[in-house]
């Protein structure tokens, strides 16, 4: 299986790398498949990244100083488009369109976010192509 790098349609520059590294990690060992050349490869995993909001609040406390509000959890979303391709075959296995992946974290903590929502990405990801076998 091939991964091909995400496109990556944010401002964050490092969100393709970060993404195709967590990608990869989980087609050898989750899914116990071997990384292939894109021409060599029986099936591709392709995507694009569509939207980054890396700093939405969710949780408010209240201060000690009149009117004044303190962010205490923010939530960082992810909407990416991903396809498994059988090249063999011509044919798309598993596809999903305006996935949008979460993750929350506390203020200041922003990788803590980034972190749960390319866990949900694997986890799509692999059971998408457990659920072709």
């Amino acid at each position: 299986m091939a991964v091909l790098p995400f496109e990556n349609e944010t401002a964050d520059p490092t969100l393709s790398s970060e993404i195709n590294s967590a990608v990869r990690e989980a087609v050898e060992q989750r899914l116990g498949l071997r990384q292939a050349g894109e021409e060599q490869a029986d099936a591709i995993v392709r995507g694009t990244i569509t939207r980054y909001e890396p700093d939405l609040p969710v949780a408010f406390q209240g201060t000690d100083q009149a009117n004044r509000v303190e962010v205490t959890r923010r939530l960082l979303q992810i909407v990416v488009d991903v396809q498994i391709y059988d090249q063999v075959n011509d044919k798309i296995l598993w596809e999903r369109r305006s996935m949008m992946l979460e993750g929350e974290y506390e203020t200041g903590a922003e990788q803590q976010g980034r972190d749960r929502a390319l866990e949900k990405l694997i986890t799509n990801i692999v059971d998408g192509a457990q659920s072709q076998w």
